[in-house]
């Protein structure tokens, strides 16, 4: 066989490339032709699944394909992120993240992904009301009580949290660096005992979302110090914020969003964004999740970046400044 000229070589190439490119446009463009699946890194029946399982129905209504969940949990969430990042960037894997996604690079050494540069940001779906809480015999009635008790008590306050290094902890570590305060911080393996040692008396103060303590403040077992978002919350219209009463800097919200791989195709991304924020619009959605005291978000890719920015370059600063470790 006559070998083929340089010139026919390279029209051969260029036709190839071409026909690639054209399918690769074609398959975006025709984006989702099979179901996509959301990775979530939690364990299932949680706040994280019920929140992500109502928006993957209607995402999948509005798509035109089911939004399947694939609960993968483990080492903080980045066993989920890690499959994720190594996932194919084509819009049928996602991963569901919360607040404490922008932690893991200040805090992992050895972590296999980097959350910024391996993911593209969907959309933040929404953020939850965040309650530093006390046990009713503790003598500080608010914040403000709390900080001059503590430096009145160095070390003495025992402030819980769900595990070394995790967001409560942070988000504990934080107030107290910012006020130049001292506690000993008191690490759980989860929220449920926590809760019961506060409830006892065992600890004196924790942080958690409105939702996961509003049974509690009903029963009046546990009360509330403040609200650790940025603005109060309508369920708790006379509980002032931390921003209020010492810090006006801080603004620690819960929340959950969705992120994808890098590479990720534009049209795909569109449109997933477009109907995960149509979807945080919703009556239904927006009345079922808010009564806990959420509030949905639903904001462009950009703007989910720009809060996964700040939040890792502040738990960059404040690991860096107070030498915070995750437990062995």
């Amino acid at each position: 066989m006559a070998q083929l000229s340089m010139s026919k070589l390279c029209m051969v190439a260029s036709v190839l490339m071409w026909s690639g490119l054209v399918n690769a446009q074609s398959r975006a463009d025709n984006f989702p032709s099979r179901p996509v699946t959301i990775i979530v890194a939690n364990t299932s029946g949680g706040p994280v699944d019920l929140e992500t399982r109502l928006y993957a129905g209607k995402l999948g209504e509005l798509i035109g394909q089911s939004c399947l969940l694939d609960f993968r949990p483990g080492a903080g969430g980045t066993v989920g992120g890690a499959y994720v990042a190594k996932a194919a960037p084509d819009g049928y894997t996602l991963l569901a993240v919360t607040a404490g996604f922008t932690s893991f690079p200040s805090l992992y050494r050895n972590l296999s992904f980097d959350t910024t540069r391996d993911f593209a940001p969907v959309t933040l779906m929404s953020q939850r009301v965040s309650v530093l809480l006390a046990h009713p015999a503790f003598a500080p009635k608010n914040f403000s009580d709390y900080i001059a008790h503590a430096h009145a008590n160095p070390g003495k306050i025992n402030h819980g949290t769900t595990g070394a290094g995790g967001i409560i902890h942070l988000t504990g570590a934080w107030m107290h660096n910012a006020t130049n305060t001292r506690v000993t911080f008191v690490h759980y393996k989860g929220a449920a005992a926590e809760m019961l040692d506060l409830i006892a008396g065992r600890i004196d103060v924790a942080s958690t979302t409105l939702l996961a303590a509003q049974p509690l403040l009903k029963s009046g077992k546990i009360r509330v110090l403040a609200v650790l978002n940025e603005k109060r919350s309508s369920l708790l219209p006379e509980v002032a914020t931390i921003a209020e009463q010492g810090i006006p800097e801080y603004n620690y919200a819960s929340w959950l969003g969705i992120v994808a791989p890098r590479a990720t195709p534009a049209p795909a991304l569109s449109k997933l964004s477009e109907g995960l924020i149509r979807v945080s619009r919703m009556p239904d959605v927006v009345a079922i999740l808010g009564a806990d005291g959420s509030t949905m978000v639903g904001n462009t890719p950009a703007q989910f970046a720009q809060i996964i920015a700040v939040e890792s370059e502040r738990w960059r600063k404040l690991v860096q400044a107070t030498g915070i470790k995750l437990e062995d």
